[in-house]
């Protein structure tokens, strides 16, 4: 009988998380209610402090534990354990090391791993920062412990990482997804998680502020920075995969509508959200019970999008195989939901709002149509994605919704969105006067017009388009024209402040825009990553101009798209331990200048046999050159190419560097009025001064 030492030490440290995250569920729950009627401090001297206090100790213990079954299963892929099921169907021997680092989130039982390793390790961070505000964080850690029983159950016995394979160890593993095998694949799939993940911790907050009476808005600027990070994480997780799409499954796009895309969309499009109107709770008091129902529907979406993957319940090229596993999630998305429901129904007059919205003009209003927006997108997407589902329950025909279904609902709510997001900074809080209105809004309609006058005159006139191209090239055009708006009103904005920082410092101005944002990272933060979200509608309403042809390319041949010119200079094939490929050397001409050789290639893996592409990408900030090599001509054997050039594809990744900065930036404490007043060097009336905030 055969001795496996690591799976059995990942399975006894899964028991042992298990055991442990049950122990912090029920003993927190325990010492709460034990402590319910003295509203002070869950910890010290009496029996439920010291109860809460193991059950704090034990939560976080358990983050240690699931770090040993994470790093028992990297273990097993690194030396080749085939004994492991997991292992022998993600790996094999000649996978590049760090793939097989990778395997811990390939398949459905390593990313469930994965997700629980995540949460304990948040749940760590929760634990270890407890006395931000000692009652509540108790409550949070309570509720994430019952999120991560729910996940150690399923590891523990629905789906088990260290499963033993029957029979004798096979030599050699199946090998890992082809489509897997890309560099951004190592840290997609985690950045992802980390956002999925990372809701549970403010809807853990959310959900114990509310279960408490938690007064005032304290338990919204703990989670400030836990919902910024996690939204963050999130949106560098769905634009690392649109890239990876662009890049690997070589079909010249980098969305599709996959369900599985769309799973990740949906939670962003609520967070988004959440994160706009907590500024409507923390400056005024308003929409408590809509911020609630926000992080609370934004936990349920990231489950619903680990379901949709993790289930077979849709179709995807993301999504796992066909399990029976959805029946565990049926069961937790409905004990959440109803948690929600009946704490919201026994608490709701605790989330009255202080103020009314006082006009349609105002900065609060603005807010509530990003809302409402967003969340009309959210379900546009929702019912796109499982209509599908629901179609095959009704009808007993399952009617798949498509991209042209997608972009002709969610196109126009883009565009408003855009609108709103230059038009929300510069309506004041309460009321906007007319003449605020006027003074605000004309350069950038200034701007609208001049962008409007130089796109028609650059060619892009929607009413002389073909008729399939009227809709796109009608969303570029107001989208460039509102997009100069939008950064008119951004930019105005900097120099407005710094002009009045210039006035009182008499630094320079590019000194007081430093200033400006130093003294209000949050807001001047924002403001870069609505700059960041206008130069990534930029490079989408790109897309309206792509052009795309396919050639069979011998030797010699030459093929010409748009500026570019083609030629095959050669066609072979290489082999190597883990892949045999094919691939083209073409030499690419703008006019009669040589500016590039490209190689697209095409993959055949021999653990795994299955193929892929590697497509071949010439970038510049005006377009990309797209090419694949899309297989051989069985008859003549010349390999057959296709091009596209995608015009203003590199706005999308500049404008996702550019919301990374801002929020990092928004991130950062602002000065001090301390800091300020030394940062300025001016006497202290000067050094206090106070920018207004429209």
């Amino acid at each position: 009988m055969h001795t496996h030492p690591m799976p059995e030490f990942g399975s006894f440290a899964l028991l042992l998380a298990l055991a442990l995250s049950v122990y912090t569920l029920v003993m927190g729950t325990v010492a709460l209610w034990r402590s319910r009627l003295d509203q002070g401090i869950v910890a010290g001297g009496s029996g439920a402090g010291r109860l809460g206090e193991t059950a704090r100790r034990a939560g976080m213990a358990s983050f240690a534990a699931m770090t040993g079954a994470a790093f028992a299963l990297v273990w097993a892929a690194f030396t080749n354990d085939y004994s492991v099921s997991y292992i022998l169907h993600h790996t094999n021997r000649d996978l590049n090391m760090a793939y097989k680092f990778a395997a811990l989130w390939s398949g459905q039982e390593g990313s469930l791993l994965l997700w629980a390793w995540l949460l304990s390790g948040y749940g760590f961070v929760l634990r270890l920062r407890h006395k931000v505000d000692v009652r509540l964080s108790a409550f949070a850690s309570t509720i994430l412990a019952g999120v991560q029983v729910f996940f150690l159950l399923l590891l523990n016995f629905a789906a088990p990482p260290f499963a033993i394979q029957p029979g004798p160890v096979a030599q050699d593993g199946f090998g890992l997804n082809p489509l897997l095998q890309y560099p951004e694949m190592v840290i997609h799939p985690p950045m992802l998680y980390l956002g999925y993940v990372g809701f549970s911790v403010p809807f853990a907050f959310a959900l114990g502020a509310l279960m408490m009476r938690y007064p005032g808005e304290k338990w919204i600027h703990i989670t400030r920075r836990w919902t910024m990070v996690t939204w963050l994480f999130l949106t560098c997780g769905i634009f690392l995969g649109a890239h990876w799409a662009y890049s690997v499954l070589g079909w010249g796009g980098y969305w599709g509508w996959d369900p599985v895309e769309n799973a990740s969309l949906m939670p962003w499009l609520t967070g988004t959200a959440f994160l706009h109107s907590v500024m409507m709770q923390e400056k005024r008091g308003m929409m408590k019970t809509w911020n609630v129902w926000l992080i609370f529907s934004t936990f349920l979406l990231t489950i619903l999008g680990t379901l949709l993957t993790r289930s077979g319940l849709v179709q995807s090229v993301h999504a796992f195989a066909q399990s029976s596993i959805g029946d565990w999630f049926y069961g937790f998305i409905v004990i959440v939901f109803a948690v929600c429901l009946f704490t919201f129904f026994k608490q709701k007059d605790h989330l009255k709002s202080e103020n009314r919205l006082e006009s349609i003009v105002s900065r609060e209003s603005s807010f509530l149509f990003n809302n409402l927006i967003l969340l009309t997108a959210c379900f546009t997407v929702l019912w796109g994605t499982l209509f599908p589902v629901i179609s095959e329950y009704v009808q007993g025909s399952k009617v798949t919704v498509g991209a042209p279904f997608y972009n002709r609902v969610n196109l126009p709510i883009g565009l408003f969105l855009l609108f709103l997001t230059g038009i929300g900074p510069l309506l004041a809080w309460r009321s906007t006067s007319l003449r605020s209105i006027r003074r605000n809004f004309i350069l950038p309609i200034v701007a609208m017009v001049v962008a409007f006058v130089v796109v028609v005159a650059c060619g892009v006139r929607p009413w002389s388009a073909l008729e399939d191209d009227v809709r796109a090239e009608t969303f570029s055009l107001i989208t460039f024209t509102l997009s100069a708006g939008v950064i008119t009103a951004i930019a105005a904005e900097f120099l407005r402040g710094a002009a009045v920082v210039s006035t009182q410092t008499g630094k320079n101005l590019l000194s007081s825009v430093i200033l400006l944002v130093r003294r209000n990272t949050r807001r001047y933060g924002g403001y870069i990553v609505h700059f960041g979200i206008v130069v990534m509608f930029i490079g989408i309403a790109g897309g309206a101009f792509n052009q795309a042809r396919e050639q069979e390319m011998g030797f010699g041949d030459s093929l010409s798209l748009g500026n570019y010119r083609l030629v095959c200079q050669s066609y072979t094939q290489d082999s190597n331990p883990n892949y045999d490929t094919e691939y083209a050397l073409l030499d690419v001409f703008k006019g009669s200048h040589k500016i590039t050789q490209l190689a697209p290639e095409h993959r055949f893996y021999h653990a795994s046999q299955t193929s892929s592409t590697m497509v071949a990408l010439h970038s510049t900030l005006a377009e990309d050159l797209y090419v694949i090599y899309e297989g051989k001509n069985p008859d003549s054997g010349k390999p057959i190419i296709k091009v596209f050039i995608n015009p203003l594809m590199n706005w999308i990744w500049i404008g996702v560097l550019i919301v990374v900065l801002g929020t990092f930036l928004a991130l950062t404490p602002s000065l001090t009025r301390t800091s300020v007043r030394a940062a300025v060097s001016v006497p202290s009336p000067v050094g206090e001064i106070e920018v207004h905030h429209a």
